[in-house]
C-alpha cells in the first residue's frame, strides 16, 4: 500500500529531511550526545534505529492508507520539482493561513518553519527542518492508537496538529510522526444533561474551525465560544489553553464552557473526560494547555441562545496632534476601561501603535447600537473636547454571526497574516486603577519603534462574572484578575534571513515584554499567544496550577510520549543541537 504525498494545484505542500544542521537554528544551544539507537534520545532519519520502509508500510496499512509522507510546502520553488508558475502562487499565499492549515505538516509560524524550505530562497535548498516526516490523517480513535503505539515502539517523536495556529511551535518537531486531526469536522447540536449542566450544547470534532462553528451555530439558533481569527481550530490548543474571543464578557473563557472531552491517551485508551468521569483529565484539558495530556478527538461545550448584539469600532490617530496629546487620549481610554467591561456581556479588542488607536471590535451581547453609542460617550466626549478627530462605526445585528461578520473582513478565512511573532501579558485591574500613567508610559515606549504594535483584549472573566469557582478548571488564575490582555506583535518580511526573525524574538523576550512584566508582578500571560522563549513559562502560563497539572500529565502519559514547547512536563526532555529530543 503506497504512502500518500500531498500536492495542491496552487501550492505544493511539503516537508523533507534536514540535510545540514547549519540550516536549522534552535533557541537552545544544547550539545547533548545523540545516543544513537537508545531510548535516551528520540530517533531521527539516518539513525540505525529509524523505522525502515516496511515499518512505515505496516503503519500505513494499520490506518487504512492514511499515512502521508510529507513534501515541503514550497518544494515547487526548488530543485527537481521547480515550477515557476506554481512557485509564484506559493509566494503569493505564503503569509496566508489557508495553505498551512490545509497541509498535513506545515504550520502557521514563521519561526518554527525556519526557512528550511522557503519559497523566497530557491538557492538555499529545501529540507524538512523542523517539520514532521510523516503524518497520519486521523479519522477515528483507532488511527490515533496506531500512531501512539508506533511512536513508542520505534522511539520517535510524536506531535499533534489540527490547524497549525501555534505561536509556541508545539505542533511540529524534527523527525516526528504527526497526528493530523484537522479533518475531524463533525458538528452535532444536542441537549446535554449532567449533574452540573442541563442545556444546549455543541459537539465538535477536533478539526472544526471558528468559521465553521459560528455558521453552524447561527443556523441552529445558538452562539458558541470561539476566537477572533476565523480559521483557528476551536478544540485544540485554543480551548485547551483558555480561549479568548468576542463572547468572553458574557460567557467567560472557552475553557469555562467545556462539558466533556473525547481523547486517546498515550497508552492508546479511548476515554471521555468530564466533571463526572476522568475528572482530573477534564480539569487539565480545560485550560491547562494543549498537546501534552492526551490526543483530543472532540469537545462538547455549551451552546447559548442567540440574540441581538451591539457592536462598534472607533479610531483616532496621532497625526496633526502632539504626541503627548495622543497618549493622553490613550490614557483616558484605559482609565475608563474598567467601567466599560463591568457591563455584562461586553468585550472589546483594540490595536495600538505610535500612529493610531483603533478600537476595532467591540461586542456587547443583547444590546443595541444606541446603547453602544451611550456606552462610548465618555471616550468620544473626551476626544471632541480635546479636538481629536475620531471615526466611529456603531452597529447592531439580530444574531452574533451577523455581528461577527461585520467586524471580520474577508470571511470565511479573514485577513490574519502568519508572518509574525507574538508575546504578551495579562494586566490586572489594579494596574490600571493604581498606575495607569505607568502602564501607558510602558505602552508608549514599547511602540516607539513603529514596527511593534500592541493588541488589547479586554473583558471581565472573573469568577463572579463567569459563575464558577477557583479550581473548577485549569485556567491560569491570573485570568480571574485580568482587565486587559496585551499581545505584542512584530510582522516580518518572509524574504529576509532567519537571523532577522531571531533578533525580533530576542527583542520580544528581553526588551519588550519585560516592560509589562515589571508592572504586573504575579500575573501571567495567555499561553496561546505567548513567547516560546519566556524564561518564566511555568509561572506565567500555568501559575499555581502547575504541580497539579504535572500530576495529571504523569498519570495519563507515564512514559512522557507527549512533548510540547513551554508545556507541562516538557522539561524531562531537551532539544539537542541537531533538533532531536533527549532525556534531560
Amino acid at each position: 500500500m503506497s504512502l500518500k504525498v500531498y500536492r495542491y494545484a496552487a501550492a505544493a505542500l511539503c516537508v523533507v529531511s534536514l540535510a545540514s544542521a547549519e540550516l536549522y537554528s534552535y533557541p537552545w544551544n544544547s550539545t547533548i550526545p545523540h545516543y544513537n539507537g537508545s531510548t535516551v534520545c528520540r530517533n531521527l532519519p539516518g539513525d540505525r534505529s529509524w523505522p525502515g520502509p516496511q515499518d512505515w508500510a505496516r503503519l500505513n496499512a494499520s490506518v487504512d492508507g492514511r499515512l502521508i509522507a510529507t513534501v515541503p510546502l514550497a518544494a515547487q520553488c526548488h530543485g527537481a520539482l521547480y515550477d515557476e508558475v506554481e512557485c509564484e502562487k506559493i509566494q503569493a499565499t505564503w503569509t496566508r493561513p489557508e495553505p498551512h492549515w490545509q497541509d498535513p505538516a506545515s504550520i502557521q509560524n514563521s519561526y518554527w518553519l525556519n526557512n528550511s524550505c522557503s519559497p523566497f530562497t530557491p538557492d538555499a535548498g529545501c529540507v524538512n527542518g523542523n517539520i514532521a516526516d510523516y503524518s497520519i490523517n486521523v479519522t477515528n480513535a483507532d488511527d490515533v492508537a496506531a500512531g501512539v503505539k508506533f511512536a513508542q515502539e520505534k522511539n520517535i517523536r510524536l506531535v499533534i496538529k489540527n490547524t497549525g495556529h501555534d505561536f509556541l511551535g508545539r505542533s511540529t518537531g524534527k523527525g516526528s510522526l504527526l497526528l493530523w486531526t484537522h479533518n475531524l469536522k463533525d458538528i452535532k447540536f444536542l441537549n446535554y444533561t449532567s449533574a452540573s449542566y442541563n442545556g444546549r450544547a455543541i459537539k465538535m470534532g477536533a478539526g472544526v474551525q471558528a468559521f465553521e462553528a459560528y455558521a453552524a451555530a447561527a443556523s441552529n439558533g445558538v452562539r458558541v465560544m470561539g476566537g477572533f481569527c476565523p480559521t483557528v481550530g476551536l478544540v485544540g490548543g485554543y480551548t485547551q489553553g483558555a480561549g479568548h474571543g468576542p463572547l468572553n464578557g458574557e460567557y467567560g473563557l472557552a475553557a469555562d464552557n467545556t462539558l466533556e472531552w473525547e481523547v486517546v491517551t498515550a497508552e492508546g485508551e479511548h476515554l471521555v473526560a468530564s466533571k463526572e468521569q476522568n475528572s482530573d483529565l477534564y480539569w487539565a484539558l480545560s485550560g491547562g494547555g494543549g498537546g501534552t495530556y492526551a490526543v483530543v478527538l472532540s469537545l462538547t461545550t455549551k451552546a447559548h441562545p442567540d440574540g441581538p448584539v451591539g457592536g462598534g469600532s472607533l479610531e483616532f490617530k496621532s497625526e496633526n496632534i502632539s504626541a503627548d496629546k495622543y497618549w493622553d487620549a490613550v490614557e483616558h481610554f484605559h482609565a475608563h476601561l474598567p467601567a466599560l467591561v463591568e457591563n455584562q456581556g461586553l468585550e472589546t479588542v483594540y490595536t495600538l501603535s505610535n500612529a493610531s488607536f483603533y478600537l476595532n471590535f467591540l461586542t456587547w451581547v443583547d444590546h443595541t447600537a444606541e446603547e453602544v453609542t451611550a456606552l462610548l460617550a465618555p471616550i468620544t466626549d473626551y476626544l471632541s473636547a480635546n479636538s481629536i478627530p475620531y471615526t466611529p462605526v456603531i452597529t447592531d445585528h439580530p444574531t452574533f454571526y451577523g455581528h461577527y461578520s461585520q467586524y471580520t473582513p474577508d470571511l470565511p478565512f479573514g485577513v490574519y497574516p502568519v508572518n509574525e511573532i507574538i508575546g504578551g501579558r495579562l494586566v490586572p485591574y489594579s494596574v490600571v486603577e493604581e498606575n495607569n500613567s505607568g502602564l501607558v508610559a510602558a505602552l508608549r515606549n514599547i511602540t516607539s519603534d513603529p514596527e511593534w504594535i500592541l493588541n488589547g483584549v479586554a473583558a471581565n472573566t472573573t469568577h463572579a462574572r463567569v459563575g464558577n469557582q477557583p479550581g473548577d478548571n485549569a485556567v491560569l488564575p491570573a485570568w480571574r484578575d485580568n482587565l486587559v490582555f496585551f499581545n505584542l506583535v512584530r510582522v516580518w518580511d518572509p524574504t529576509s534571513p532567519i537571523s532577522v526573525l531571531q533578533e525580533y524574538e530576542r527583542q520580544m523576550t528581553y526588551e519588550k515584554v519585560p516592560q509589562l512584566d515589571r508592572l504586573t508582578p504575579g500575573s501571567g500571560t495567555y499561553i496561546n499567544e505567548g513567547d516560546f522563549n519566556n524564561p518564566k513559562w511555568k509561572l506565567d502560563y500555568f501559575g499555581s496550577n502547575y504541580d497539579q497539572l504535572l500530576a495529571v500529565k504523569k498519570k495519563y502519559d507515564p512514559n512522557d510520549l507527549f512533548y510540547a514547547i513551554a508545556s507541562v512536563g516538557n522539561d524531562v526532555w531537551e532539544v539537542a543541537g541537531d533538533g532531536r529530543l533527549c532525556r534531560a
